[in-house]
Order: structure tokens, then C-alpha cells, then sequence
């Protein structure tokens, strides 16, 4: 679903015809383009955008927890086309429990930011080789950077202190 004002979107356009089932929302804004993309068709995206247009920098994936909206995750990757300096921003609208594929397959860069996302969200990436805690010890519970994580850090009744 691409909207009229980017009809005329180069990028926009080459991602709508390779698959035009992935993007769900687009927008222009400070000469830089987001695709909102469908998860079931993130991987194919990514490799389109690698392939065919030259976006071979993933400069960064993070998340954004949106709690209690639904669906509650925005996984947000960067990319960036070193020969046409090109930026484009990819989101992904995920709901809390579901998987996303990864696309360490892509880039390898992948794998680190991917295991922030999941150490400090709790957003699970299939396939991805190496999906455990990056920053928090092994044995923390639960995802800090989740908007329903306690501010002091730790778990317990007021009514304990």
C-alpha cells in the first residue's frame, strides 16, 4: 500500500513492485523514507535492498516498546546505500510473543543488534545463530528497556521495604 504522495518515490516504487505485499505504511519526511513492512515479508525486503539498490550498511536495529498499544513492539532498522548515500528506514509492527525472522542472513551486523533487541526487549529473531543475552547477565529476568519493567530495577512488594 503505498501512499499517492510517494507514488512517484524511486525507492518506494522498486520495493512495491518486487513485493508488493510488504509495505503496510510509507512516509517522507526530512528527505528520508520509512517503510512500515509487513514481518512475514521483512527477509525478502532486506535482500532486495541489498541486492538491488545497494543498501549494503545495516547501521543499527533497535526497538521502541509502545506498551499498552497493540501491537506493542516497532522493531526499526536503518539502512544505508554507500554509493548513492542513501538512507532508508525500514519498521516492523510486532506484537508482544510473536518472532520475527532474522536477517543475520543479510548482514551480518545483524547479530549484535539483534541480541540488544531481544536482551532489552524481549523480541525473539528466528534462525538468528547466536540469540542470547548481550548486556544483562545470563540469568536476569525479564527485558529492562520494556516500558512495563520496574524504574528501580528490581522486583519487589512496597509492602516488603
Amino acid at each position: 500500500m503505498l501512499p499517492e504522495a510517494l507514488s512517484d518515490n524511486p525507492l518506494a516504487l522498486a520495493v512495491s513492485e518486487a513485493a508488493p505485499a510488504a509495505i503496510l505504511d510509507a512516509k517522507l519526511a526530512f528527505g528520508e523514507l520509512t517503510l512500515v513492512i509487513d514481518p512475514a515479508e521483512l527477509v525478502g525486503v532486506c535482500s532486495f535492498l541489498k541486492s538491488q539498490r545497494g543498501f549494503t550498511r545495516l547501521s543499527s536495529v533497535t526497538a521502541v516498546d509502545f506498551w499498552p498499544r497493540k501491537p506493542r513492539f516497532e522493531v526499526v532498522y536503518h539502512l544505508y546505500a554507500i554509493e548513492s548515500k542513501a538512507w532508508v528506514r525500514l519498521k516492523v509492527h510486532l506484537a508482544e510473543g510473536v518472532e520475527l525472522e532474522s536477517v543475520t542472513s543479510i548482514w551480518r551486523a545483524a547479530n549484535w543488534y539483534e541480541r540488544e533487541v531481544f536482551d532489552l526487549f524481549g523480541v525473539v529473531f528466528r534462525n538468528h545463530p547466536n540469540l542470547e543475552r548481550i548486556l544483562m547477565p545470563s540469568d536476569w529476568e525479564g527485558h529492562p528497556m520494556r516500558k512495563d519493567f520496574p524504574v528501580h530495577g528490581y522486583r519487589y512488594s512496597y509492602r516488603d521495604a
